[in-house]
């Protein structure tokens, strides 16, 4: 054990070691219900009313090659099915295996050696994550499905944690009548609106192109 240790915090293994513990420390903010599986998720989609414009047809046609090909990478290891935590730690904890066994036979304990080796690991750990997450595609689509059933936050009341506009996202809380509360992303239906923390609003549509929940300011009565 000691020497597992010791061989966690060489410098060669030290990054992976950090991630790991931020991956650690991420779940167990989840098992507390500090946090919503899914309130990391990312999703790179073209924007027409994006905040940056081309000027030229040529750069237009850069920017949506370079988006659909963001696009591709997350489709291709599974990033726009499963929760990108639960696809994290599958790369950080092989990643993190894969450092220390190969710096403990190579007997490198040095920080140039152990960069060097990282990069290589990397990109299998992402590989190897991409065949663990497969069997999950089907749960969390199910999961997803009866979310957005007989559990949706639609139509429900919820309270600002971080505060949101037309353009910009915040965070709500909304308590449903499964588990505990659920974070969501949220941003203003009307242009005019300004939610600040704290307030209350009314959860009237989803966002399908932003991944978001559209709310409306809403006061309840005592």
């Amino acid at each position: 054990m000691k020497e597992l240790l010791h061989a966690a915090v060489a410098p060669a293994s030290l990054l992976p070691t950090g991630l790991l513990v931020l991956v650690l420390l991420y779940w167990l903010t989840v098992l507390l219900g500090l946090l919503d599986l899914k309130s990391l998720d990312l999703s790179v989609q073209a924007d027409s009313h994006a905040d940056l414009h081309t000027d030229t047809h040529t750069g237009a046609h850069a920017h949506e090659l370079g988006t659909s090909f963001l696009n591709s990478v997350l489709v291709f290891f599974n990033l726009e099915r499963v929760p990108l935590m639960v696809f994290v730690s599958f790369v950080v904890l092989p990643w993190w295996v894969g450092s220390i066994l190969a710096n403990h036979y190579l007997g490198n304990e040095g920080l140039l050696v152990g960069a060097v080796l990282l990069v290589p690991l990397l990109v299998g750990s992402l590989l190897i994550a991409k065949v663990l997450t497969t069997p999950f595609i089907s749960l969390f689509a199910a999961l997803e499905q009866e979310s957005e059933g007989t559990n949706s936050p639609l139509g429900k009341v919820c309270t600002l944690l971080l505060p949101a506009t037309h353009e910009q996202l915040g965070q709500a809380s909304v308590r449903l009548r499964k588990g505990a509360p659920l974070m969501l992303n949220v941003r203003a239906a009307s242009q005019s609106a300004e939610l600040r923390k704290g307030d209350t609003a009314l959860i009237i549509d989803y966002d399908q192109l932003r991944r978001c929940y559209l709310i409306e300011p809403f006061e309840l009565t005592p």
